[in-house]
């Protein structure tokens, strides 16, 4: 494979991944003017993010398999086709409902990108090169939060809301092309693996046997979650509250954003010293101390918009070093199922980030506190979750010591 290729290659799959994070991210700024012009509430335009998230939970599970079964390719190139027509359904809805509804079956479709892209990884590169190459994107995906809402706050200043989705319809257009002309075909199909629900149902129920996947599920599902809750309220936060611009807040995004990327980066540090459990007990104790403070603050209105941002800068950081160390301990057991492990991770992440988007919307109250309060539920949630599977574990091995002395007295 020449440089050319592989740039070529890495560019095609790096767009692929970032089609659910720009349409996470993009239309965020838009939210004042998606109600105004909606003639509804931020809490329910909130609610479209919500079902987005829900559709990502449920789509990643499914195309698993369909990806496997049919090839890379057909799955691929019919969930993004949903994903167009329902940008467009979006960008021209003339109500929330009808925006919600179709904001779930943009990510139905979305999310076969993203799926399709990390399988592909392990197709078209040589062993030694895969972990480059998913580094590469992993690092798109992380920037793709410092662009895609300063560039929606842009688009909505200067044309509208509706402006968004119909631009990022045709983003995916584009890669749907680039993809057909120059993107391998991938695995070949596999005709053996059956779609049937019982056998992919049993293959996950085998998966959740495993404790340290499901400790570590739980942990990365409900602290990975807050960031959903900062995305689900910070438009309305910044914007109503402390009334930025939409160009503003997109630069407010971006700078957070900043947080979780360096953080992430400096884990690879932190891991020459520590082990992955120390690194997520240490960041989710600080978190859950920020979460205080920050809530502490909003109560009794002591954070002007310098200030909270500040704290949420510093309480994102922890997101950045416990979400990849929690996915290293989720995955670390499996040799085989590997695959449905990660399906179910990413899909437990996802449908967390959507009961903790709706709660910020359900207790909308015109004020940060639903948003902090969520962030700091999800940091205590992943700590507790530590605290009792430690405890259980000693407790575990107590009990294993004394039956030992038990026995070797008797004999």
């Amino acid at each position: 494979m020449s440089k050319k290729q592989y740039f070529v290659i890495i560019l095609i799959l790096g767009a692929l991944s970032t089609i659910s994070p720009f349409s996470i991210d993009m239309y965020l700024p838009g939210f004042p003017s998606i109600a105004k012009n909606l003639g509804t509430d931020i809490a329910n335009v909130q609610l479209s993010l919500t079902s987005y998230l829900i559709g990502i939970a449920i789509g990643q599970l499914f195309y698993g398999p369909l990806l496997d079964r049919f090839g890379r390719k057909k799955p691929l190139y019919v969930g993004l086709i949903i994903y167009v027509l329902a940008s467009i359904a979006c960008a021209y809805t003339t109500n929330v409902e009808n925006l919600i509804i179709m904001r779930f079956f943009q990510a139905i479709g979305g999310c076969a990108g993203m799926v399709a892209a990390q399988a592909m990884v392990r197709d078209v590169f040589p062993v030694n090169k895969t972990a480059q190459a998913m580094a590469l994107l992993m690092l798109v995906i992380a920037v793709s939060p410092m662009i895609a809402p300063t560039l929606g706050g842009y688009v909505t200043a200067h044309y509208s809301w509706n402006t968004v989705f119909l631009i990022l319809a045709s983003i995916t257009l584009v890669i749907i092309v680039a993809s057909y002309f120059f993107l391998p075909d991938g695995a070949t199909p596999d005709n053996e693996i059956s779609l049937r629900p019982n056998q992919v149902v049993k293959k996950y129920v085998e998966v959740t046997k495993n404790r340290q996947f499901l400790v570590y599920m739980l942990i990365g599902g409900i602290a990975g979650a807050a960031p959903f809750a900062y995305i689900s309220g910070s438009a309305d936060v910044f914007m109503n509250i402390y009334q930025v611009s939409e160009q503003q807040y997109g630069w407010i995004f971006a700078l957070l954003a900043t947080a979780m990327i360096g953080s992430t980066q400096l884990n690879h540090i932190l891991l020459k010293k520590f082990s992955s459990e120390q690194i997520i007990k240490v960041a989710l104790t600080y978190q859950t101390i920020i979460g205080f403070i920050m809530i502490l603050g909003v109560w009794n209105n002591w954070l002007n918009v310098y200030t909270l941002i500040t704290l949420m800068f510093v309480f994102l950081t922890g997101h950045g070093l416990c979400n990849p160390n929690a996915a290293a301990l989720t995955l670390a057991p499996f040799s085989r199922n590997a695959g449905s492990a990660a399906a179910m991770m990413g899909s437990m992440r996802m449908a967390m980030g959507g009961v903790v988007s709706a709660a910020v919307s359900i207790f909308h109250n015109d004020t940060a506190s639903p948003m902090v309060i969520m962030m700091s539920f999800c940091a205590i949630g992943g700590l507790l979750t530590l605290i009792v599977d430690t405890y259980l574990k000693k407790t575990e091995r107590k009990r294993k010591a004394l039956e030992e002395e038990q026995h070797s007295m008797a004999i």
